[in-house]
């Protein structure tokens, strides 16, 4: 066990279990509320799924690489725990989908792949497809009910063309995930809320899109850090020590239990048992189950029953004079074409910093895995790499050697959020809030996304000093969590 100890500060003693994002950040929100903090974390490091590295000396992220800047909260963190000088947008969004053999300008003026307008889709569907799609408003309306699986209401609206060469990929890159499969409901709530209050989804993508006008949202849709996205927990981490807190590294939790009927929580670990006046499990969704079993048994049955998709990533380096790249900041890639990888970031090209630090480097980086798709990730890590290497030159012409290649491994990596997720979300909850001093938080319950963890942890432990409306927010408007991945 590696142990950091600060002076313990008056007040409630709170122990959270989990040292992501999502933990440490209700860890900090709990210090700042003068609660004494202890978070144990099972592993030797921090940061969940966010992960700093390098490659070639190169300072990348071998984990999430982006935040959602539209939304506040990982922006507003960064800036508590003083690193908001380094959030920096990406130096190029402009990205291309590899589709029908060759890379296509990705479409503007779409939801999550959905077009006001199916002419923005001209080049990626087929003509077919083109007027499947553009007989939307012909059709009678599609009862949507409590909820509905993405693609299912899209393709019976435009045409599977749409959900397999458009929204596929894009929600693909957000859980790794089966469009046919998630749920409209929690993964895109805004095409949920148009489906419900239009007849037709181009008309309510529409409304969307107009919405959007008048807001006159401005800047970057998304941030990185200088140094890596990973650097950002460490950070958060040295903010919790220096506000008093503890943190316990290598301290698997084996048990969690009540001493007594309404009195404190036990902790029990290898090394020693942690008493709490309250606990938050900022784990994942299986991890808790185990936890609660015994105190909270119907939690845990449907923590249990939430499902994860694996996934790897391929980080490549080469030398900027053997390797020649189209435009942009890479590409994304429908199923549906059979390809290995689902996914290409030119990340010297997306983050300004990367290609600073040596503008004679190429650093790019490739993910393969789905769900239900676990055949890819038996295969060892040079094996990942020559596949990678492959697609990457039927795809783009790179036909040069890399001068280093690291492959990361996220086995259980992202929760799944299938039809009826956000109602199993909320019997979760009403089961853990019959037991005082208790919250959960983390990837497995309102977006997988960086800002929406961080959303989450909040909520949880501004449910623990009895202030529910962050949770009762979350419940009523459910967060769409884009790219930038997940980390409890």
């Amino acid at each position: 066990m590696h142990a950091v100890d600060s002076p313990a500060g008056p007040g409630t003693h709170t122990v959270v279990v989990g040292g992501g994002i999502a933990g440490l950040a209700a860890a900090h929100r709990l210090l700042v509320a003068g609660h004494r903090v202890t978070v144990v974390e099972a592993t030797d490091r921090l940061g969940g799924k966010l992960l700093p590295g390098e490659i070639a000396g190169v300072r990348v992220d071998l984990g999430a690489e982006s935040l959602l800047a539209r939304r506040p909260e990982a922006l507003d963190l960064a800036r508590e725990v003083g690193i908001g000088d380094r959030l920096e947008p990406p130096a190029t969004a402009t990205a291309a989908l590899w589709t029908r053999g060759t890379l296509r300008p990705m479409p503007k003026g779409h939801v999550m792949g959905v077009p006001g307008d199916p002419a923005v889709l001209t080049g990626v569907l087929s003509e077919e497809g083109l007027r499947r799609a553009d007989r939307e408003r012909e059709l009678p309306p599609t009862e949507v009910g409590e909820d509905i699986a993405v693609g299912a209401y899209v393709a019976a609206r435009l045409g599977r063309e749409v959900v397999d060469r458009l929204v596929e990929p894009l929600l693909g890159g957000v859980y790794a995930g089966d469009a046919y499969r998630i749920s409209m409901r929690s993964a895109v709530p805004q095409l949920f809320a148009a489906a419900r209050a239009h007849a037709s989804l181009l008309d309510g993508v529409g409304e969307i899109q107009r919405r959007a006008a008048r807001a006159q949202q401005t800047g970057p849709v998304f941030s990185g850090v200088r140094g890596g996205v990973g650097t950002m927990p460490l950070a958060v981490a040295e903010r919790v020590r220096a506000l008093g807190g503890r943190i316990l590294t290598g301290t698997p939790v084996t048990a969690l239990r009540r001493t007594a009927p309404g009195a404190a929580w036990r902790i029990e670990t290898p090394a020693e048992a942690l008493d709490a006046d309250a606990v938050v499990l900022a784990v994942p969704a299986g991890a808790a189950a185990r936890l609660l079993g015994a105190e909270a048994p119907a939690a845990a049955a449907e923590l249990g029953a939430v499902e994860y998709a694996s996934m790897a990533l391929i980080t490549l380096a080469y030398r900027t004079s053997e390797a020649q790249l189209p435009e942009g900041s890479g590409f994304l890639v429908p199923p549906v074409d059979g390809r290995t990888i689902k996914a290409a970031t030119f990340a010297s090209r997306k983050w300004g910093w990367i290609g600073e630090e040596d503008p004679g480097l190429l650093v790019l980086r490739t993910s393969v895995g789905r769900y239900g798709e676990s055949a890819i990730l038996e295969r060892d890590d040079e094996e990942l790499v020559e596949v990678s290497r492959a697609d990457l030159r039927a795809a783009t012409g790179l036909d040069a050697r890399p001068v280093a290649a690291r492959v990361t491994r996220w086995q259980d990596g992202l929760p799944q959020y299938p039809v009826g997720h956000l109602a199993r979300v909320a019997r979760i909850r009403a089961e853990v809030a019959r037991h005082p001093g208790l919250a959960v938080c983390g990837a497995a319950y309102d977006g997988v996304g960086v800002p929406a963890c961080i959303a989450s942890a909040h909520a949880a432990v501004d449910a623990l000093l009895g202030d529910r409306r962050g949770l009762t927010d979350l419940i009523r408007n459910p967060v769409q969590s884009l790219h930038g991945g997940a980390g409890e």
